[in-house]
């Protein structure tokens, strides 16, 4: 068993994160001023520590009406067998209930804060985790996401505009 302390973004500096994404197989390059920004502008930040080493946060961003569960990290080793694929920290099995609590903490935070709904996109292998949080799937929704580096910010080539 972990002995687990939680925390906050006040707890944590960018380069323990930008660590754990590393110990994740986290495919996202992130840099040291991005995770600064992602912790100061996250409504809701929570951290685990095991042995005083970061073994995973969660955080979540709420305009006040919505809200949006936006990322559990959690180690595989904290994880327990269970664990299928170990890459980019996603929450396979939670033997410890670390995960489930840094979730509880940021979904009562935007609980809290009078959201109406809260959305979360979820690998296969993460529904279950969330499924035991109370998500329900909803029908027809397909998830999206952009990676920038690969955008074009929509301006269109002159080849794409004469056709």
């Amino acid at each position: 068993m972990f002995e687990v302390q939680y925390g906050t973004a006040d707890d944590v500096t960018p380069g323990e994160v930008i660590d754990l994404y590393r110990r994740v197989n986290h495919s996202l390059p992130i840099g040291e001023g991005q995770v600064r920004a992602m912790m100061t502008q996250s409504d809701a930040f929570v951290t685990a520590r095991s042995g005083g080493r970061l073994v995973g946060f969660a955080r979540g961003v709420c305009d006040g009406a919505r809200g949006f569960f936006t990322e559990c990290k959690l180690d595989p080793a904290c994880q327990g067998p269970g664990a299928v694929t170990r890459t980019d920290g996603r929450i396979e099995h939670d033997s410890y209930g670390i995960a489930a609590e840094m979730a509880r903490r940021v979904l009562m935070t935007m609980h809290d804060a009078g959201v109406s709904r809260i959305d979360v996109v979820a690998w296969g292998t993460e529904v279950d985790f969330l499924q035991e949080l109370g998500f329900k799937r909803q029908g027809g929704l397909i998830g999206m996401s952009l990676r920038t580096d690969e955008w074009t910010c929509g301006v269109r080539t002159p080849a794409e505009a004469a056709s």
